[in-house]
């Protein structure tokens, strides 16, 4: 049971890193965060849009985010890291976020989603899938999905490919949460068969002329040192 109470309390604490984050750092186009313990601290890398804004001027930002990490949420010795984000589109937090600031400005939420959607797919990913929920249009909250391209639901690529990411928004109406699936375009699916070229065959006589040519080249090379050693020895006398 102690086990049990250990993971527990360690999701409850990347969670709780991961809300803080997303609030310091929604200027800087926020995607996510990942946390891993070394042997030397916690090691904890912050995936941005714009990096330069957690960084800051001479590292300034990035080193109050450590101490806060630090006395705050009791991380030991935190190594923070910032990666880029190089497709947005393929990021589903990023992705999730747009929407929601889109139904902040008063966007028509199917507008939205089928904005979001194009976005995605354009940028060439394989599936993607947005579910938007909350008082849509009328006083009774219900959801609506926006599906385009290959989504598998359960497998190998559903676990280890499928990038997944919900966001919540205060509105007029109430809060509407916004889902996100995304499969990239680097999954690969167990049914996609890749057909090999097969390799050229070598018949039996080329093979005899090759191993005929070889033995020559060796017995010359072997007459060459013979004679090269025969002719030292004659000097030598």
């Amino acid at each position: 049971m102690a086990i049990v109470k250990h993971f527990i309390v360690e999701s409850r604490k990347k969670t709780e890193i991961d809300e803080f984050l997303e609030k310091k750092l929604e200027k800087a186009g926020y995607g996510g965060v990942t946390i891993s313990k070394t042997p030397l601290g916690t090691h904890i890398v912050i995936y941005v849009m714009r990096p330069g804004l957690v960084i800051g001027r001479g590292g300034e930002t990035i080193r109050e985010l450590a101490s806060i990490l630090e006395e705050k949420f009791k991380v030991p010795n935190p190594q923070i890291s910032v990666s880029e984000i190089e497709i947005p589109e393929f990021n589903a937090y990023v992705v999730a976020s747009r929407v929601a600031s889109a139904l902040q400005r008063g966007i028509h939420f199917r507008r939205a989603g089928f904005w979001a959607l194009n976005q995605v797919m354009d940028a060439g990913a394989l599936g993607a899938e947005i579910i938007i929920s909350g008082k849509l249009r009328t006083e009774r909250a219900r959801f609506e999905k926006f599906r385009a391209g290959y989504m598998p639901r359960c497998g190998e690529p559903a676990l280890k490919y499928l990038r997944k990411a919900e966001v919540h928004v205060q509105l007029k109406p109430g809060i509407f949460g916004i889902k996100v699936k995304i499969m990239p375009p680097d999954a690969k699916f167990p049914d996609k068969i890749q057909i090999v070229e097969e390799a050229p065959i070598v018949s039996e006589e080329t093979l005899e002329k090759t191993a005929e040519t070889e033995a020559e080249t060796a017995e010359a090379s072997a007459e060459e040192k013979t004679e090269k050693a025969g002719e030292e020895t004659g000097e030598n006398k």
